[in-house]
């Protein structure tokens, strides 16, 4: 018999948080809490996507920014040629991002640990190279993306797209647990903990990288589609920005990989304290305030907040071994 709750009756339980989250943000009366609520519920879908890849599969992704961008710029060449509503942006920019992760995981995957990440990271400057070089998107110069002052019924049009973004929060991370309790997931943990060993158990490891790279790209370009619309001017440097790279990775790995629950907590964690730094301090502190957190974690706490509580709840008088 299955254990907890089913995909169906977690999604449910989600929408509901996410009702709860949309109305208690409106009653602020105050739009501010919309953007940076926005952006940090960006970070979890890109931690997320990023956990499927590095942490259910084990393979480092130093190229987040570059489905990121993809997804974002998929959306600048609809709106040059025929505008859609975002959420047809957002199932075109998955598909897109999905492809450029199929396609990279066809030809990085044979490589491994260090390799692969490197890989990765050589992808994102030949996109980004493509881009600048592509004046029908902006290029080096940049595209507008001029968005109505709002949408029926909302107040404004920074509640719809916050709106989407939580939509694409309950979608991956319903994703991310199914797959995590799945067979599909327990092929990706294979590969993690000993891929020589499940290759010659016969678990067919390369396609399983294949799902997960387009996985990931696709919940990836999904975050970056609505982008533009939210900050009305798009640039290489902006879209392929390191902060996207960097997020993704230490979001995860503060909260814990291997979990669906560890992104989320890693990413409203870091998103909040980096918002609460623009508005005190400065924006430029947020990379050094990421890579402070993330050395104490990786040196105290290896497998994250998630991790540093099971070890407690275990420790408790009476719990099982």
């Amino acid at each position: 018999m299955k254990r907890g709750m089913t995909s169906w009756m977690f999604a449910l339980i989600a929408c509901a948080a996410g009702a709860l989250l949309f109305f208690a943000a409106r009653s602020a009366g105050n739009d501010y809490v919309f953007f940076a609520g926005y952006t940090i519920l960006q970070y979890i879908v890109l931690a997320t996507a990023w956990n499927i890849l590095g942490g259910y599969t084990g393979y480092v992704n130093f190229g987040s920014a570059a489905f990121f961008a993809v997804g974002a710029y998929t959306t600048v060449f609809f709106h040059k040629i025929f505008p859609l509503p975002i959420p047809l942006l957002v199932i075109a920019a998955a598909v897109a991002s999905g492809l450029v992760g199929l396609g990279m995981g066809y030809l990085t995957l044979r490589l491994r640990g260090a390799f692969f990440a490197i890989a990765t990271l050589a992808l994102a400057v030949v996109l980004q190279t493509l881009i600048v070089n592509w004046s029908f998107v902006g290029g080096s110069r940049g595209a507008y993306v001029i968005r109505p002052a709002t949408v029926y019924p909302f107040d404004s049009y920074i509640q719809y797209l916050f709106l989407i973004m939580l939509v694409l929060v309950i979608v991956a991370l319903t994703t991310a647990r199914a797959i995590e309790r799945s067979r599909l997931g327990y092929g990706f943990a294979t590969i993690r903990d000993d891929e020589l060993a499940a290759e010659a158990s016969g678990v067919p490891t390369l396609k399983l990288k294949l799902i997960a790279t387009a996985l990931s790209g696709a919940f990836m370009g999904m975050a970056g589609a609505p982008f533009p619309y939210y900050i009305g001017f798009l640039h290489p440097s902006g879209a392929f920005g390191l902060e996207y790279t960097v997020n993704a990775i230490a979001m995860p790995m503060i909260g814990g990989t291997a979990t669906w629950i560890g992104p989320l907590v890693g990413a409203v964690l870091l998103g909040t304290l980096q918002q609460v730094a623009i508005v005190t301090i400065s924006s430029a502190v947020n990379l050094l305030l990421v890579g402070l957190l993330l050395v104490g974690f990786v040196i105290l706490a290896p497998n994250g907040l998630v991790g540093v509580v099971r070890n407690l709840l275990r420790k408790r008088p009476g719990a099982q071994p």
